[in-house]
């Protein structure tokens, strides 16, 4: 999907200015003589601009890219959203979060968990030398399975292949019922060349995790480079016809994760899913995904029926009171959608409960809207001048 940007010649043209496109643009209040433009978004910077910049201003609008409105607004690095005590959402410079995360660790080394925080973000971010020698660290002060796996994919990462095998070797023995340790291991597998090692790897993910649905696609895409498309899809429900992998779901939806997004495509990856919901009728991945397609395909009707058996899953999985939300709104079923609003209300899944608060609240909206239009429309003409 293409972008398109605003031309550099552009000037203030009150209320009829449309700001469109990956940049912003920045001007003075005074810019807009006609008010300020609807889609725009008033931001107050934290540092004063600099004088270059505020030459420039005097001089009209002008046009910022990303970095430079991260700096502008007082932002050591782009902008991430955090959570302060509360839980509200904040916006922070990657650099000073970054920052604060080492400060907090090195005041207290002994709490590994500060240790793994800030690892966790620096994985993140993509500063993988930095987490590997914080990984390490907390390795080496006891660290669990976790930490071995960690380590291990901050390894992988830069692709020092050998010390990724020795760690997450060490994270497969720490984490037996963890099928993550062995599906890494796949990809050190790969890059060494070694393909019947990598399949022995992947094999053994499955047989830890059947539900797992990133083993059951690192085996499609294994057979498919090797073999071709038909014998990857070949190679999938083979293994999961066999025993231990019967009721999983998994499989076919990995299978259809393939095949969804694209439209000529889509009737396949709608016949996946299907399988997966046969399999198993209470996999809310499962449910999910054939809802999802369903619904793309415009049939709200069919999303209804799927997601209808699963209305007491909804209150733990807020995929699904969403899909189900969506489809049953659109067919402006009112009595159903109030019914499931009041019931995902009562959830003890903080995302479902926020999802019903906000939901109801547009739903109040959309009716006294309604309400408005119909009195509106029996009010006798001379009222309505």
């Amino acid at each position: 999907m293409s972008q398109s940007k605003p031309s550099p010649n552009a000037g203030p043209q009150g209320t009829n200015l449309h700001l469109q496109g990956g940049a912003a643009i920045v001007a003075p209040v005074s810019a807009f003589p006609g008010g300020v433009p609807g889609n725009a978004l008033i931001v107050v910077p934290m540092a004063k601009p600099s004088d270059e910049l505020l030459t420039k201003l005097e001089q009209g609008p002008v046009a910022l890219d990303l970095d430079q409105m991260w700096k502008l607004l007082g932002f050591n690095g782009p902008a991430v959203q955090v959570q302060d005590a509360e839980g509200r959402p904040v916006a922070i410079g990657l650099e000073d979060l970054l920052a604060g995360l080492e400060k907090h660790w090195q005041e207290n080394k002994d709490d590994l968990n500060r240790g793994r925080l800030f690892a966790q973000e620096l994985m993140k971010y993509g500063r993988h030398e930095k987490a590997e020698k914080v990984m390490g660290k907390v390795v080496a002060n006891g660290g669990t399975g976790d930490d071995w796996l960690g380590l291990g994919v901050a390894q992988l990462n830069q692709e020092k292949w050998e010390d990724a095998e020795g760690t997450l070797r060490g994270a497969q023995n720490l984490l037996p019922e963890n099928p993550l340790p062995s599906l890494h291991l796949a990809k050190v597998m790969k890059a060494r060349e070694d393909l019947a090692a990598e399949r022995t790897m992947v094999e053994r993910a499955i047989q830890i995790d059947p539900n797992s649905v990133d083993a059951w696609a690192y085996l499609y895409n294994q057979v498919r480079e090797r073999e071709g498309e038909e014998a990857a899809i070949v190679g999938v429900e083979t293994l999961a016809a066999a025993e231990p992998n019967k009721k999983s779901a998994a499989p076919f939806v990995a299978l259809q994760g393939f095949y969804s997004n694209a439209e000529e495509t889509r009737d396949k990856a709608l016949g996946f899913a299907k399988q997966a919901v046969e399999r198993s009728p209470r996999d809310p991945l499962a449910l999910v995904c054939l809802s999802a397609l369903y619904g793309q395909k415009g049939d709200l009707q069919q999303v209804v029926e799927v997601l209808r058996p699963a209305e007491a899953l909804m209150a733990r999985d807020v995929r699904l009171a969403n899909n189900y939300f969506e489809a049953l709104f659109q067919l402006r079923d009112i009595e159903r959608v109030t019914k499931l609003l009041n019931a995902l209300a009562g959830s003890q899944n903080a995302q479902v409960k926020q999802f019903a608060i906000e939901r109801s609240r547009m739903v109040a909206q959309f009716l006294q809207k309604q309400q408005a239009q119909l009195a509106n429309a029996v009010r006798p003409p001379q009222q309505k001048q």
